[in-house]
């Protein structure tokens, strides 16, 4: 490094683009935060048809929608990982 340059920080890994949200995905998350369809429509700022239909697999969450869930888990501590794979069976 030459005189007058400065170390760049590491930059905060972004999330994987490649993760998306399947119908359990969003079921165990919504479980896992004990809400409602409605709950979460409420939280998310989406209608609870729009819950219903992520759950019932008949669309996925995209865009914005993707990233607050990201977001919403991450906050809950709900790790991708765990609501790929529901635990005791949960569906």
């Amino acid at each position: 490094m030459s005189h007058g340059q400065v170390a760049a920080s590491a930059p905060t890994p972004a999330p994987n683009p490649l993760m998306t949200w399947d119908a359990k995905r969003v079921r165990h998350l919504r479980r896992a935060l004990k809400l409602t369809q409605q709950g979460l429509a409420q939280e998310l700022g989406v209608r609870q048809q729009t819950v219903s239909e992520w759950e019932t697999g008949a669309y996925a969450p995209r865009g914005a929608s993707a990233r607050l869930l990201d977001i919403v888990a991450e906050r809950a501590g709900v790790a991708y990982g765990e609501a790929a794979e529901p635990k005791g069976g949960e569906a």
